[in-house]
């Protein structure tokens, strides 16, 4: 879309909040803070917005507002129940679940025991393709439900599976059911967490396990905000309080989450007053963002996790020795300090500091700048003479990706370019079709505060997020295993001995873990993102 069209719809969409709101300037007091005004936030279009395929930032943001979770965590980063009544379990393997009564989908259907076990079925189930399915993986019966094709490589093709419906999920009462996981695993309760666990309403089914055509453009929740329409692809998703929610209420009346194709179109419609949220301040104006915006520029801490990917089952990236090379003759400090204004930190480990068991430098000389080295290393490993790096334009990556790229050329005596995608949903597309694209820049916020949430899906035989062709036996054992321990200490034991892996084998260059660097107008008041990059949208409110 235009950024011309964008800024047309977003003056028009200003124009409506406001005359809505009463925000026009009649005498009313600007601190008086509006219960039924409209906050705009600018996300990127997002990928899927079932909860179950939705595995990526901008679904994950909308899908905050339409779902609430069993579990959410406090400041130490653990669960505490929300639409959970309690989740308890003896022996870490078998989990009772009791939900909390009252709550209600935005159709008025109760939320019960079956809302959750026919989403996760439907989830689990390896021929309807949801990415989120790895997270199921651990209960009982999951194998069961999966496909191989004839290659062995993936749970979307091939014969049909032995089974649809998961053995470990068993109902209870309307309000109680059991999760039987095939192994213990004591971080199980804050797995649950993640969004990819939502229930799913009656309404949302044509027949058993099959939904409805149509249900993902205006999905169906029990969160604190209901669909206001459908969903405008490339656009607009709009959302409006649910009033008939039992938990926390927002102190506002509904979201326009307006869709951008690029951060600089995001953040120009902030300051000419059309856009109320920036969730990303791009890169180039984080220099005038403190002149633009004064105390509305913000940080916050993030989990994220920022680096690029090798598709390993390609010939030219299949030596851990050429993949290395790369790595050294990447400056990651100079990077930070010019084209990041120093707004994020270098990266030289796979796990976010902010976790429990995180450690520094863990990936050790490989991550430590040396061109001549690196050059060596690479000429002697028979890297390839050109380089691609392929990117998502509309997440304000141009800069520094071509500012590595150069390094790229200048250190190793290569040609490297790199390649714009319109949006991240097209990237992840042909990543997983695995249409050539050369590197790839990904990223990666926690789902759930755990190490395994870095290691698994990521990097796992068959992770949820695994793009790129990854697979270690003996990694995939010690995640494994620290899943199996008692408790969270021990757990740390084995996905550090894991991580270890992943530096010998480097599937991936760590480059930089960030931070939230956002901004917001002055209609708008207690803005504040969260670990998992969401804005928190039970604390915002309208003042202006």
């Amino acid at each position: 879309m235009p950024v011309s069209r964008r800024m047309t719809w977003s003056a028009a969409a200003l124009a409506v909040v406001l005359a809505a709101t009463g925000c026009s300037g009649d005498g009313e007091d600007p601190s008086t803070p509006d219960a039924d005004a409209v906050v705009r936030i600018g996300i990127a279009e997002p990928q899927h917005m079932i909860p179950s395929n939705a595995t990526e930032s901008a679904g994950a943001q909308v899908l905050a507002a339409l779902y609430t979770p069993l579990v959410e965590f406090d400041a130490d980063k653990k669960p505490f129940e929300v639409a959970a009544e309690s989740i308890e379990s003896t022996d870490n393997k078998l989990w009772t679940v009791k939900l909390k009564g009252g709550y209600t989908f935005h159709n008025g259907e109760a939320v019960t025991a079956d809302s959750y076990i026919n989403a996760w079925n439907h989830a689990a189930y390896g021929p309807n393709g949801n990415g989120g399915a790895y997270f199921f993986g651990q209960i009982e019966g999951y194998d069961d439900l999966q496909s191989t094709d004839p290659d062995g490589e993936g749970p979307q093709k091939g014969p049909e599976p032995k089974a649809k419906k998961l053995t470990g999920l068993k109902k209870v009462d309307d309000l109680t059911f059991t999760i039987t996981l095939s192994g213990s695993f004591a971080e199980f309760e804050s797995v649950l967490g993640y969004h990819v666990f939502a229930p799913l309403p009656n309404a949302a089914w044509a027949s058993d396990g099959v939904l409805k055509e149509g249900f993902e453009e205006a999905p169906i929740g029990n969160g604190p905000f209901k669909m206001k329409g459908t969903w405008q692809h490339d656009s607009r998703i709009e959302v409006e309080r649910y009033d008939a929610h039992p938990g926390p209420k927002p102190k506002i009346g509904g979201v326009v989450f307006q869709i951008y194709q690029v951060l600089s179109a995001d953040y120009a419609d902030l300051i000419a007053g059309n856009n109320d949220v920036t969730r990303q301040v791009p890169i180039e104006a984080l220099g005038s963002a403190p002149g633009d915006l004064g105390d509305r520029f913000k940080k916050s801490p993030l989990s994220a996790f920022q680096f690029l990917a090798f598709p390993t089952f390609q010939p030219e990236f299949a030596k851990a020795e050429v993949r290395k090379a790369i790595s050294m003759a990447i400056d990651r400090d100079e990077l930070v300090k010019t084209i990041f204004k120093d707004s994020q930190t270098s990266a030289r480990s796979f796990v976010s500091p902010l976790l429990a068991g995180a450690r520094p430098d863990t990936c050790g000389e490989a991550c430590q700048f040396d061109p001549a080295k690196a050059k060596a290393a690479y000429q002697a490993a028979g890297g390839p003479a050109k380089l691609q790096i392929s990117y998502n334009g509309d997440g304000g990556h141009k800069e520094w990706v071509e500012a590595t790229c150069n390094q790229l050329s200048n250190n190793l005596g290569v040609d490297c370019v790199s390649t714009p995608e319109t949006r991240f949903a097209d990237l992840l597309n042909k990543v997983e079709a695995k249409t050539p694209v050369g590197m790839f820049r990904m990223a990666w916020s926690m789902d759930y505060p755990s190490m395994q949430n870095y290691l698994g899906p990521l990097y796992g035989t068959n992770g949820s997020s695994n793009y790129y062709g990854f697979s270690n036996a003996d990694f995939d054992r010690l995640v494994a295993e620290g899943e199996r321990a008692p408790n969270q200490e021990e757990a740390i034991k084995k996905y550090q001995e894991a991580e270890q892996i992943l530096a010998r084998e480097m599937p991936v260059i760590p480059l930089r873990f960030g931070q939230n660097n956002f901004g917001h107008s002055t209609r708008v008041g207690n803005v504040e993102m969260d670990p998992f990059g969401r804005v928190d949208l039970l604390k915002i409110e309208v003042t202006g």
